[in-house]
């Protein structure tokens, strides 16, 4: 898959892994998340779908940590966590918000199919072990647009790595090096005035 990287994702990994912090910064991404996501939907669709997203992409805070503590680069931590956005996106024949065509689904499955099999998540079930207690909302599906898959915001041809492309647009298989010096407060939805040591 492709994905961009700048100082706003090294910036968002150091704060959703610090305390204090932490919780700006994931309702702040779940509210990114949602809202690129449902801009991709048909409008008449939009609102039906956001209770769900806002759960999932909650939920998928949880996957991208647990990533990092298993030592994957923060890279493909979060190409993790967009496979599984995208194989919940195919399950709901959403096909026109996947990021990627439908016939590279088991090629990304299996790319991180160790860490999958290690938190049950299945192209089926795609929070596996990270699905809260509680559920998440539902949302209707339109399986017919699978018959005839039309993918506007996919981009094939990057299912055998992780593809990043910079701020200055350079494509870097992998992704870059994190900086020496990241300061959290670059991170989505972190207050200025906010204090790692406040409790």
């Amino acid at each position: 898959m492709k994905i961009r990287q700048n100082v706003r994702h090294w910036a968002a990994k150091q704060a959703l892994t610090a305390p204090v912090v932490s919780g700006y910064v994931n309702d702040k991404l779940v509210n990114i998340h949602t809202g690129v996501f449902l801009d991709r939907a048909e409008e008449v669709h939009r609102e039906q779908r956001r209770q769900h997203l806002d759960d999932f992409f909650d939920a998928t805070m949880d996957t991208y940590v647990a990533a990092l503590e298993d030592g994957y680069p923060e890279a493909e931590a979060r190409e993790i966590t967009h496979a599984q956005a995208n194989f919940d996106f195919y399950n709901h024949g959403w096909t026109e918000m996947m990021e990627f065509p439908a016939d590279e689904i088991e090629d990304h499955y299996e790319r991180y199919g160790k860490f999958f099999e290690q938190y049950d998540i299945t192209i089926d079930d795609p929070l596996g072990e990270f699905r809260p207690a509680d559920g998440i909302a539902e949302a209707p599906s339109t399986p017919e647009k699978l018959d005839n898959p039309e993918h506007p915001h996919a981009e094939g041809g990057f299912a055998d790595d992780v593809y990043v492309e910079t701020g200055d647009g350079e494509v870097l298989v992998g992704g870059g090096e994190e900086p020496e010096e990241v300061d959290v407060t670059d991170a989505p939805g972190v207050p200025e005035d906010a204090d790692e040591t406040d409790a």
